[in-house]
């Protein structure tokens, strides 16, 4: 899942080098932590925060075959 996550965002930022996914298990739960430059960020959230949605609609997609729910969350 982390590559997957890796795999959307690298070619949206310029500093793709800095992208950074980690991960977080829970009992039910997964939640993926992505960080990335500052300078990018705006580019991964997007206006009004489509692109965040349109990357948490796939990363959801591709983890519902899990038991376990999936949470992405964009930290700096």
């Amino acid at each position: 899942m982390k590559e997957l996550i890796e795999t959307i965002v690298k070619p949206l930022v310029d500093f793709p080098d800095d992208i950074h996914v980690d991960s977080v298990e829970e009992d039910q739960k997964i939640t993926y932590k992505l960080s990335c430059n500052k300078l990018d960020m705006g580019k991964v959230i997007g206006k009004q925060g489509r692109v965040a949605k349109a990357i948490r609609t796939v990363v959801y997609a591709a983890g519902s075959s899990q038991q376990k729910k999936i949470f992405l969350e964009i930290v700096e």
